[in-house]
């Protein structure tokens, strides 16, 4: 036990010795390119430079069609059909069809929650006049009998 607790001491003191090391030999380097940080050493960032378009890397357009021009409208994208231009791109319509979906989909969700309320407040009032589904297919489970005693009287 004691030459385990021994062996992790020095191997502790060890991995502090090498970062001692490497740090001070990260001091004397001739590359002021190097930073460091936190103990790594890293490269300063680089800015992106903007993408220079060339003819060959434009964005193709596309022609929107009846039904792609109402949703253009929909999603608030122009506010009336002879504000959309002859050719769209693919991005403007991808978003508008986005903001639609997000849209149908709350939609949905408020349609679902009234839904609820209702079936709620149904439920209450039936409960009220004493009807169950249990006692409506008792009575319906009777008079399926009586229809089929009456037929087999009359055979």
């Amino acid at each position: 036990m004691g030459s385990l607790r021994g062996l992790r001491l020095a191997a502790g003191n060890f991995f502090r010795l090498y970062e001692k090391d490497a740090a001070s030999s990260l001091r004397f380097t001739r590359n002021s390119d190097l930073k460091q940080v936190n103990g790594f050493c890293t490269k300063p960032q680089e800015t992106p430079k903007a993408p220079s378009y060339t003819s060959s890397h434009r964005v193709p357009l596309h022609k929107p069609t009846d039904w792609e021009r109402k949703i253009l409208i929909w999603s608030g994208r122009f506010k009336k059909e002879e504000e959309i231009p002859e050719t769209i791109s693919f991005e403007m319509l991808d978003a508008a069809k986005n903001k639609i979906r997000v849209k149908v989909s709350y939609i949905m969700i408020a349609l679902t929650v009234a839904g609820c309320i209702l079936m709620i407040i149904e439920g209450k009032k039936a409960a009220k006049r004493n009807e169950s589904l249990t006692s409506l297919n008792l009575e319906k489970k009777a008079r399926l009998r009586e229809e089929a005693a009456m037929k087999a009287k009359t055979e």
